[in-house]
């Protein structure tokens, strides 16, 4: 059997341009309100048939004086025009808000939120919200768009959830979104666009297998030799524990895989620690391309934060001092997505 081939559409370039230049004109904003303006309606597939058989109904009745085929052309038409205005009032008058996404990792699938409120005294159904896809002007392909559907309930609000996948790095707009809605009767389809003004920070990808902490660095005018890192990938500068040393100093990844020898908890040595410095250097990350040594420093981030370590990070534009805690990883991971 030959195989089907499958012919390029002429017409995606044109309409590729047509969406380009009619995206270009919205504006950027976190919340919009759909009016008449920015809410637009055509017949759907479905429409489209409906409407050719009422023309076919109507000129049979024409042509064979059917009264009845009359009464059931007018029935139909009205009900289509009376759906077309509940379909359209549907989404117009309904107001969106963007609540403000948190930071991602590559390859991680990023969910922000959609609010959803309606003033109406009656309840608005089958709403749905998706991404828009900029290479997808293919009616036919619109059906794989993933979509999130509610109902808003009368003078409420629904929230409902939006993802995408960033295709890499850094500080990137959110994308463009569609809102749309085919009730009541499916026969039209209502819809708009919004382009939100929110960011997203994209974090590298951390590496699965990193290997472990780089050895501490003597801190400026220390005569201490610098400290080996451990098969384990902690930080050195650990002893045994001493009855009266404080919970937190325990490392209980070590303790984890106590042999039953008596070698049981170690802690933190803070006096060996103040005379050595961890830094997660740039240039101790590997011989591999840029985007995999930047992989490596989140990872090793992530590690000495587990580990509540002081940690610095240099990289080819920035040095950011040794600190520990939450604010401190944040920091590092922004610098490592926009580096």
């Amino acid at each position: 059997m030959a195989a089907l081939i499958s012919l390029p559409n002429p017409l995606a370039p044109v309409r590729r341009r047509f969406h380009a230049w009619w995206q270009s004109r919205l504006p950027f904003t976190d919340s919009v309100a759909l009016t008449q303006r920015n809410v637009y309606i055509l017949p759907t597939r479905p429409g489209w048939m409906m409407g050719v058989t009422l023309l076919v109904l109507l000129v049979a009745s024409i042509n064979y004086q059917l009264s009845m085929g009359y009464l059931l052309t007018f029935l139909l038409a009205g009900s289509a025009l009376v759906g077309m205005h509940v379909c359209h009032g549907t989404l117009r008058g309904l107001a969106m808000n963007l609540v403000a996404p948190h930071a991602h990792y590559v390859g991680a699938t990023a969910a922000f939120e959609v609010k959803l409120m309606n003033t109406r005294r009656t309840v608005r159904h089958g709403i749905g919200l998706s991404v828009l896809d900029p290479h997808d002007v293919d009616p036919q392909k619109g059906r794989e768009r993933h979509w999130a559907w509610t109902d808003v309930p009368a003078q409420g609000s629904s929230v409902v959830q939006v993802a995408f996948t960033p295709p890499r790095r850094g500080l990137h707009r959110l994308p463009t979104l569609t809102a749309e809605t085919r009730f009541p009767l499916g026969t039209f389809r209502v819809w708009t666009l919004w382009r939100p003004a929110a960011q997203i920070l994209v974090y590298p990808a951390p590496e699965a297998h990193p290997p472990p902490l780089p050895p501490g660095e003597p801190r400026s005018g220390g005569a201490a030799a610098a400290l080996r890192a451990q098969n384990s990938g902690e930080f050195d500068g650990v002893r045994g524990y001493r009855r009266g040393d404080p919970m937190k100093l325990v490392v209980w990844k070590k303790a984890a895989k106590d042999d039953g020898q008596g070698s049981g908890l170690v802690v933190r040595d803070t006096q060996q620690a103040q005379r050595h410095e961890l830094w997660l250097d740039f240039a101790q990350a590997g011989s591999a391309g840029v985007e995999q040594k930047l992989s490596r420093l989140c990872a090793w981030v992530l590690m000495a934060d587990k580990l509540s370590l002081d940690y610095g990070l240099r990289l080819p534009s920035l040095e950011i001092k040794p600190a520990s805690g939450e604010a401190h990883r944040r920091l590092c991971l922004e610098a490592l997505a926009v580096c």
